[in-house]
Formats: C-alpha cells, structure tokens, sequence
C-alpha cells in the first residue's frame, strides 16, 4: 500500500483554506470589521496562537481573503470576456458586465469585502493593487481595441482639460497608446456598471427598479454609447 499521507507543504494548504473558510463563514455571519484570529480559531477548535504559524496577523488574513476573491472576479470575467472574442466590443462588454454582475450575486459577502464600506484600521497593501486592476483591464481592453479599430465620436469630443485627471500609470497595460479621455471615459463605464451593481446587492434600488435584469441591461447599454458609440 502507497502512503497517501499528505506532504508538510500539503496539509499546510489544506489547513490555510480551512481557516480562509471558516473565516468567510464568520465574515457573512457578522461581518468583516469582526474578525479575528482568536475567533477564527475558537470556531475551529483551536489556540489562538495555532493559527499565528499561518497568519501572524487579522490584516495579514484579510489580505488574503481579498486577493482570492478579486482573482475569483477576475477570473469570472477574463473567462466572460474570451467566450465572447469573436464578437463586436459592445457584446464582450455585456458578456464581462453581466459575468461581474453574477460573480456579485453568487458571492455577496466577498463582493461586500471589496466594494462595500472599508474595514476600520484595515490598510490593503500595495500587492493587493494588480490582483484588483484585473476587471478593470478586461475592461479597459475591451474599449482600446474598438477604440483602435474605429474610434467613438464622443471620445474624439472629450475636452482636453481631462488631461492629468488620471495617475499617470493608470490602464497603461490595457490601453497603451490610447488618449487620455478615453481611459477617462472608461473609468466612469467602470464606477457606473460597479455603482449599479452595488445598489442592486445592498438593497437600494428597492421600490423604483421593477426589473433588476432589464435596467442593468439598460444601464452596459448606456455606457457602452459612451465609449463605444459610432455616428
């Protein structure tokens, strides 16, 4: 018989995503600003100082909650994005819009850890930056290569007192060579897809959207004449 015994580094990785989902389950049940090593441990049956030889920190913890789950949106959308490649721009836009808006449904408290209210003396460190900038690249490609292929009026139109609104850095891998009012542009598509789908999931649309799917179609389709629109 072969020892199926599981390696050091395995059960490691075994007991790290054991604390990850406790910690989510205590995250759903009473919030981020809650939690805590010690609780984390106590719901697992363990000393507090067991969980400090993988996590040495709650922010060091949180960190890691984060960067899974803006790797799960990314990958969500990135996949979204590809199945939708040989079609035009204003279908990869919906097709990644509606992907967001379904990893948000599916995974609410994840959703509410990254775009909800900031956790209280939480910092995310500068590591978390590239894993976060993935929706917005898919996004960003998305409105470069249209761009690129025949450039929207209203983006020919953008007043060039935008100029140095954006870091100087900001979208360059998605969208090299494109004008600063378009990466403008693409930012408020961005805050608007994001925006409508934060009201939909923390409840604010209640009583003045009858159809969530219809006005959320409605809403890509605006933003999509933003940026994408032709004469």
């Amino acid at each position: 018989m072969t020892d199926a015994r599981p390696t050091r580094a395995e059960a490691r990785l075994l007991q790290i995503d054991r604390i990850k989902t406790t910690s989510r389950r205590l995250m759903a049940e009473k919030g981020a600003p809650a939690l805590s090593l010690r609780e984390v441990a106590r719901e697992m049956g363990l000393v507090s100082s067991a969980l400090y030889r993988y996590f040495a920190t709650r922010d060091e913890l949180l960190t890691a909650l984060i960067v899974d789950a803006y790797n799960d949106l990314g990958d969500c959308v990135e996949r979204a994005q590809r199945r939708e490649a040989s079609k035009d721009a204003r279908h990869q836009l919906h097709a990644a819009s509606s992907a967001i808006r379904r990893w948000a449904k599916r995974n609410p408290n994840e959703y509410a850890l990254l775009y909800g209210s900031p956790v209280p003396g939480y910092e995310a460190p500068s590591y978390t930056v590239e894993p976060a900038a993935r929706v917005a690249l898919v996004l960003g490609s998305i409105v470069a290569q249209s761009w690129r292929t025949n450039p929207p009026v209203r983006v020919k139109a953008v007043d060039p007192s935008l100029k140095g609104v954006l870091e100087t850095q900001n979208l360059d891998e998605a969208m090299s060579g494109i004008p600063e009012g378009a990466r403008v542009l693409t930012l408020m598509m961005w805050s608007q897809i994001f925006g409508c789908i934060s009201f939909e999931l923390f409840g604010h649309y209640k009583g003045s959207v009858r159809s969530a799917n219809r006005f959320f179609n409605i809403v890509v389709d605006e933003v999509a004449n933003l940026v994408l629109a032709r004469e």
